[in-house]
């Protein structure tokens, strides 16, 4: 059922009756005739208006811009000027509904979303039910062009999905066994079995239209600082138009009805209704834009705060580089075969959860090499892990860096200069060690991404300062830093550390943003000025830490969210600015009789519409 829009409508009739008036005056028709349509047009357009000025009144205690505008009102039709009272309703009516269309607008992304939301769900056993009633750990099936109804991993089945609601990416994701689907996103072509992973309450779907409705609910710092002024100033606009009005013909002979003319053209022209919505139609309008380009601003505030930002500290893997780390070569020491080297290394890696023994064990199932089997495993932090090999007589080993493994001298000259060629080159060297003897050392590489160089050239043209924080060692970090144009780069930084260079960044740049992968750089994220994670596949912590997601891990949305806030900052100064300007010219006039109250009208609805559209146009904004 079509729900009707009565704002709209009473406005649109009030438009209509006042131009009715307006053409009737123009025939020489009893002013009767005109003055019924002009009051249609006063009641009609007036009538929320209305409402919302006795609401100020009677629930908030202040005095509103709804409340100048009846008070306008109402002067006007005292004096007889039912048409300028006409207009002072409608143009304001107008105004304001240009502001809700904006706003609108803005939201519109978030109701398609909802549309995407799939409300039932299939299992394996063909019945369907609803995606409320979905437990974690049941399997669903998603035919082809099915949309995915909830969070999982694929268990069975290969296909490409369309991730674009969630990432703003329009070229599908090839997914199979073990890989992540999220729920909105689109099944193309295959079919495939899932395991739910999390309700629906806690899907990273839902979660981005939580957060994007609060961010567009959320209150600018000058917003807040406009509203608090407006509870002030419109009580003082209203004290000095009755002055005005009163004063002149009481102690100067002036005329009533002129100085009352001079206080209502007063009362049109102070209504800060362009100033008041120069802020949230611009913030709703970004925030609407941004979240159409897989981009999440979690509130004003800190869209504020990007238009603010000197500096961009970098994490380096999963950030800078893809944080997809793989064996490029294996060094073999000491008569050891490279078998034998991956074979200990694979052993000791099964008990890992370190990113690093992914690759290993990736690397020695594809040369199909079968992991010793160990015992008595110790991780040791920061520096790998060490056990007991059950098939070479149950001899230690190790696997880590030299802090770990303890050999001489000898055998370590022996190990730097076969490897520091591979360090140089921003590759990260693990050492194998049986017993006090250096077996071999594995080669990982960690790629760039393809994006990142022109991030960084983008930054520097909007001259923000590109830096690496980064738990590695330095000579990756500063391959990495060179091969981007990054002159200041912090190496091997443990987490603490990062905050701690954090908040020295502030002291000498005021303005810091962090961008991280959302899981090792919580606390730099939430020490910066603004806290940007990387992607979805650390979902949760980085939409719970992170001020803006990033969904789709693209490095260039890094620079277009800077530059957006910046534009933010200077269209809502640019709103201001006009606002004030116009203001305060049609003041003076006012002051000194120079004006009609029609040009009143005219200018201060005029300015509104043009703050509005000014604000639209970042819903568009590009990079």
């Amino acid at each position: 059922m079509l729900k009707l829009n009565w704002k709209k409508i009473l406005t649109g009739i009030s438009g209509v009756a006042i131009a009715l008036g307006l053409l009737l005056s123009r025939f020489g028709l009893p002013d009767y005739i005109s003055g019924i349509f002009y009051f249609i047009s006063i009641f009609s357009g007036g009538y929320f208006v209305f409402l919302a000025a006795t609401q100020g009144i009677f629930k908030q205690k202040f005095l509103n811009i709804d409340f100048l505008v009846i008070v306008a009102a109402a002067g006007a039709i005292y004096i007889n000027q039912l048409a300028e009272a006409a207009a002072v309703i409608f143009f304001f009516s107008l105004a304001e509904m240009f502001e809700e269309y904006g706003i609108e607008r803005s939201r519109r992304a978030i109701e398609s979303l909802v549309k995407k939301s799939p409300r039932t769900a299939i299992l394996k056993n063909g019945k369907k039910i609803d995606v409320e009633k979905a437990k974690v750990g049941e399997i669903i099936i998603i035919r082809p062009g099915d949309l995915v109804p909830l969070d999982g991993t694929v268990v069975k089945g290969i296909s490409s999905v369309d991730e674009a609601a969630i990432t703003g990416e329009s070229i599908p994701k090839d997914k199979r066994v073990n890989d992540s689907v999220f729920a909105g996103t689109l099944n193309k072509h295959g079919y495939l079995e899932v395991k739910i992973s999390k309700e629906n309450k806690n899907s990273t779907f839902s979660k981005i239209i939580e957060l994007v409705e609060k961010a567009q609910k959320s209150r600018a710092p000058a917003q807040e600082f406009i509203d608090r002024f407006a509870k002030y100033y419109t009580p003082i606009v209203v004290m000095g138009a009755f002055l005005i009005a009163i004063l002149p013909p009481l102690f100067f002979n002036g005329s009533f009805n002129e100085w009352l003319y001079r206080a209502l053209i007063l009362l049109v022209i102070a209504c800060p209704c362009a100033l008041v919505i120069s802020t949230p139609v611009s913030v709703a309008s970004a925030i609407g834009g941004a979240s159409r380009k897989g981009i999440l601003i979690k509130g004003g505030r800190y869209l504020e705060e990007l238009g603010k930002i000197r500096a961009v500290a970098f994490d380096k893997t999963k950030t800078l580089t893809l944080g997809q780390p793989y064996i490029s070569e294996v060094i073999s020491f000491n008569g050891f075969s490279e078998e034998e080297v991956l074979a200990d290394a694979a052993g000791i890696e099964k008990f890992s959860s370190h990113p690093l023994s992914k690759s290993i064990l990736k690397f020695a199932q594809n040369k199909g090499i079968t992991p010793h089997l160990m015992e008595k495993y110790e991780n040791i932090s920061g520096k790998g892990g060490k056990a007991n090999c059950l098939v070479c007589n149950d001899i230690k080993h190790c696997v880590g860096n030299l802090k770990l493994i303890r050999a001489d001298e000898i055998s370590i000259k022996e190990v730097l200069k076969k490897t520091e060629k591979f360090e140089k080159q921003g590759k990260t060297i693990v050492l194998v060690s049986e017993g006090d003897q250096i077996m071999g050392a594995l080669v990982i590489s960690d790629k760039i991404k393809e994006e990142a160089l022109r991030a960084i050239k983008i930054l520097k043209k909007l001259n923000i300062e590109p830096i690496m924080l980064t738990g590695d060692n330095a000579h990756a970090a500063d391959f990495v830093a060179k091969t981007l144009g990054i002159k200041k780069v912090y190496a091997s930084l443990l987490p603490e550390e990062k905050v701690e260079k954090i908040k020295e960044l502030k002291k000498d740049f005021n303005f810091v943003a962090m961008v991280g992968d959302g899981i090792n750089d919580a606390p730099s994220l939430v020490a910066a000025n603004v806290g940007i994670a990387m992607g979805i596949g650390s979902s949760d912590s980085a939409i719970e830490t992170a001020d803006v997601v990033l969904m789709n891990g693209n490095l260039l949305n890094t620079p277009y969210v800077l530059n957006l806030g910046k534009k933010t900052l200077k269209t809502i100064k640019q709103n201001i600015t006009v606002s004030l300007g116009i203001k305060a010219v049609f003041l003076l006039l006012a002051l000194f009789g120079f004006t009609h109250l029609e040009y009143a009208i005219g200018a201060d609805s005029g300015v509104a519409i043009l703050v509005i559209l000014n604000g639209l146009r970042l819903f568009h904004a590009k990079s």
